[in-house]
């Protein structure tokens, strides 16, 4: 199980930077997403996550720590969640005011050259 959660935070990962590295607005919003949900993933696993155990402490299961789950990193979560969410409304707030500025996506508020692109058509 650890190999397939270490696997999703990766290609979470990757893909997000991959998309940060593109020139359109919209792969960029995408690309915090994703670098968002890796690291709720990554922040979340932290925890050690427990199936069928309580998230606080009782009175009679405080004998050893393996007898709950830490509540922390799922308030952590929880956190960040709504901050990515309001990140994603600011930013898609801005690419829609970039776009209506500069009729275009592109980051750089214009587009590349026939000659930066290759040439192609």
């Amino acid at each position: 199980m650890e190999f397939a959660i270490a696997s999703a935070i990766g290609v979470l990962a990757a893909s997000g930077v991959y998309l940060l590295l593109r020139a359109r607005t919209f792969d960029v919003i995408l690309g915090l997403t994703l670098l968002s949900y890796a690291t709720n993933l990554l922040i979340f696993s932290s925890g050690r996550p427990v199936v069928g155990k309580p998230p606080v402490l009782k009175d009679g299961l405080a004998e050893t720590l393996a007898n709950y789950t830490d509540p922390l990193p799922q308030a952590l979560v929880l956190t960040a969640i709504v901050i990515a969410f309001a990140m994603t409304a600011v930013t898609v707030v801005i690419a829609m005011r970039e776009h209506s500025d500069l009729h275009t996506d592109h980051v750089d508020g214009e587009e590349p050259d026939e000659e930066q692109r290759g040439g192609r058509r």
